[in-house]
Parts: C-alpha cells; structure tokens; sequence
C-alpha cells in the first residue's frame, strides 16, 4: 500500500498529488493522512517540490468541495437529506451527518467553512449547508482553500521532515496505510449492509 501510493504521486507528480486530494473529498480511496506525508516524503527526496505539493493537494481539496457546495445550493438541504436517505449508503453519506455540518454552519457562520476543513466527516459536508445557505461563492472558495492549506501543510510538512527517518516510518506506515485501507473498505461495506434509509 505505502509503496503503490508513493509509486502513483512518483509517477503522477502534482497532477497525481492533486487527482488524489480531488478524490479524496468525493469519495475518500485513500484518506489524506496517507496522501500527503507521502507526497511530503517525495519531496523530501527531491523528486517534487514541497511548495508545489502543498499547492496541488489544496487545488485539489477545495475542487473536491465544490462538488458538495453546488449540491446544496442547487438541490438544497431538504432534497440532499432524501438522496442521502435513499442512496447514502454508497457514498456512505447520512442524512444524520448533514444536519451535523449543517448544524455547524449555522452556529459558526463563515469560519466554520474554514475550522470544518480541520476535522473528519465535517470537513466535506461543510460544504453541502454553505451552499444552502447559500454563502457566496468567492468567501467559501477562501475561507476553505485557507483551511483546506493549513492541514495539507501540516500533513506535507510532516512527511517532508520525517524524511531521514524514511526506511523507520516504511517499516511501519505500510502495514498501517495498507490497514487504514482495509478499515475503510470494512467500514464502508458495512454501512453498504446495514444502511436504512431515514424517512424523516
């Protein structure tokens, strides 16, 4: 799992960095946890550079959530809750946590855009109620593409300094990036299983 994730950002560059990121906020494959240190060790080697890495992986988290953004301000919450209902369980989305970004939007306004792009789950659906509300576009694109910088940054500076300590963090970040990747797969087949749609 380590080596085909830093074989694909090897061979795919920025573009590869920025794919995955993209993917990553429609349907999480790989989390950015393993993503970007990777792209941090790559550039630690020389192969990239570690500002270009940063840019990429942020283009490519905050295309992610304009996907989620024009859901909500197009289809609306009430009608995201009904897709959600009835078809969550493959994009493994609730009608539940909807209305947990939604609460947080509506609590915290604006900065919760950019404070929501620090934590899971909420960090993608921030952006189904900004859309509702509907915040503009171009506050949303900045406040998100700062949130979106500041945990790539984190993530890609992580990698990048632990480079010396390349062959260490191999031995044990395959094992636990290829056990990340079967939790998910296992989390996501079981919601897939035990899925009920929610008629409220």
């Amino acid at each position: 799992m380590f080596d085909w994730t830093a074989d694909l950002i090897a061979q795919g560059g920025y573009f590869g960095v920025f794919a995955l990121m993209l993917a990553e906020n429609l349907f999480p494959p790989i989390p950015s946890e393993i993503i970007m240190p990777l792209a941090g060790y790559n550039a630690a080697r020389g192969e990239l550079n570690v500002f270009g890495v940063i840019l990429a992986g942020t283009l490519g988290s905050v295309l992610g959530t304009l996907a989620w953004y024009y859901a909500g301000r197009l289809v609306g919450v009430e009608r995201v809750k009904r897709w959600a209902a009835r078809w969550g369980r493959w994009m493994t989305v609730t009608p539940g946590e909807i209305d947990m970004a939604r609460y947080w939007f509506l609590r915290y306004g604006w900065i919760a855009a950019f404070l929501g792009r620090l934590f899971p789950i909420v960090r993608t659906l921030i952006s189904v109620p900004a859309g509702v509300a509907p915040m503009p576009l171009v506050p949303f694109l900045v406040f998100t593409a700062l949130g979106s910088a500041l945990w790539t940054s984190g993530l890609t500076l992580a990698g990048y300094i632990l480079e010396s300590q390349y062959e260490v963090v191999e031995h044990w970040l395959d094992p636990l990036s290829t056990g990340v990747l079967v939790l998910v797969i296992v989390v996501y087949l079981y919601r897939v299983v035990t899925f009920k749609p929610d008629s409220k």
